[in-house]
């Protein structure tokens, strides 16, 4: 595979009017996304966006673009990210194009793409469209330019899909639901999707602005719908993140319940109902308790680097359907080809309604082991600390005094200059104090 410039794990991400998110780049890459995708079929493309200021600009950067390469496009407006990979298949569209940061500030944005099937591009398809954009542009004639046109009933299409996914012999009438949509793509689509199957539903976050979108909001900021929750005696909240693909959820006592307790539940369901495809993967975060409770169920977990595209890549090896990760991005394939937050989250409704039990009971099926996570700054990027005899020799200290009622994970991060240092064991005390001693290590070699 060759090396990449623009594309990163999730498409291309930065701060708006820096790096390459400005309308130059993005008329370019409009362009050479048409070039590269032009010809194999019907010509047409989606673009979906999530509700930041900057989504406008680019949207029709990105449409000015694919014209010149003689491209259609069908503008689907403010719309999740899985909706987008489910509209990108319907429409038979050669590809779907996402304007978004998900749950980044407002000031940042980025651009990713489903190919025809609804799956994010493959690696030959993104490393065809760098190439292209080193080279010069160029415009079709007049007569071949693409033309753009707006798909008004989007929103009611992919709501039908979220409700489809729902068994229709079960009804949401009697609970009262909070929703947070985190001032996000999720705004018009959530609320309804859960009052259409019969909920009472109390909504926040469901008032973008342009430009606050995830403030103090959402899967990230779950303190607002904590609140909400035990303010009005509802059954249940739902938080989603600004582009709809991860949820997170809060009990009627106030208790986060967090993407591992979300896989759990889903697929303990699947299993008591057979419809369970081989195991879960999870990441090398995951809590070592739901390791253990898959295990006590007989159902073979894996663990995949952290990212969801990591962990989609390891259910499709293994042909397996439900995955996920702690920050609320659950995958099953057996209802959708990307995270789909809002289908997460109708999937543990229904596993409640089967089983006759609350949220709080249903999610307490496992314990979950105290995880302690402390990051440690470092200068210099070219020098690898984890390698470095006294690091390693820190971490295998404190794995022989856990022995096998703990973990150690040592890991830089992506997006920053930090190291991440994740111990978790049975015991909270134990856990604070090998990562505060392993964190020390790596301070004294990395400063």
């Amino acid at each position: 595979m060759g090396q990449r410039k623009y594309f990163g794990t999730d498409g291309i991400r930065g701060k708006v009017g820096e790096s390459n998110i400005n309308p130059e780049f993005v008329i370019k890459l409009g362009w050479a996304a048409g070039k590269v995708l032009a010809g194999r079929g019907t010509n047409k493309v989606l673009i979906g966006k999530d509700t930041r200021i900057s989504g406008y600009m680019l949207e029709s950067s990105l449409e000015a673009g694919l014209s010149a390469a003689g491209i259609d496009s069908g503008l689907l407006g403010p719309m999740p990210t899985p909706a987008i990979a489910y509209l990108t298949k319907t429409f038979r569209s050669e590809a779907g194009i996402v304007i978004s940061a998900s749950h980044n500030p407002y000031y940042d944005n980025g651009i990713k793409f489903f190919s025809a099937d609804g799956f994010k591009l493959d690696d030959d398809i993104e490393l065809a469209i760098e190439d292209m954009l080193d080279k010069p542009m160029t415009c079709v004639a007049s007569d071949k330019l693409g033309k753009a046109t707006r798909i008004n009933d989007a929103a009611g299409r992919y709501i039908e899909f979220c409700k489809g996914s729902f068994p229709s012999d079960l009804s949401l009438t009697g609970l009262k639901i909070v929703v947070d949509c985190a001032h996000g793509a999720t705004y018009h689509i959530a609320p309804n999707v859960l009052r259409e199957l019969g909920a009472t539903v109390v909504e926040i976050g469901t008032a973008p602005n342009g430009l606050n979108i995830n403030e103090g909001v959402g899967a990230t900021s779950m303190d607002a719908i904590v609140e909400k929750v035990k303010e009005t005696n509802a059954h249940l909240g739902f938080a989603l993140d600004g582009d709809g693909d991860r949820i997170m959820m809060v009990d009627h006592l106030g208790n986060v319940i967090d993407g591992d307790q979300i896989v759990y539940m889903i697929a303990r369901d699947a299993l008591k109902n057979g419809r369970m495809q081989g195991g879960v993967v999870g990441t090398l975060m995951s809590n070592l308790g739901l390791e253990i409770a898959f295990s006590k169920l007989g159902v073979p977990f894996a663990r995949s680097k952290v990212g969801d595209r990591y962990v989609m890549e390891m259910l499709q090896q293994k042909g397996w359907a439900i995955g996920g990760e702690n920050s609320g991005h659950i995958l099953n394939l057996a209802t959708s080809s990307t995270g789909d937050g809002i289908i997460a989250g109708l999937q543990v409704l229904a596993a409640m309604l089967r089983s006759d039990l609350d949220l709080h009971d249903l999610s307490s099926g496992f314990d979950m082991y105290p995880q302690c996570l402390v990051n440690v700054r470092y200068q210099d990027a070219s020098q690898d600390y984890l390698a470095h005899a006294d690091v390693q020799g820190a971490k295998q200290e404190a794995e022989a005094a856990l022995g096998k009622k703990g973990r150690v994970l040592l890991r830089k991060s992506g997006t920053e200059p930090l190291i991440r240092v994740m111990v978790e064991s049975d015991n909270e005390g134990h856990s604070s104090k090998w990562a505060e001693h392993i964190a020390e290590t790596v301070r004294k070699v990395a400063n």
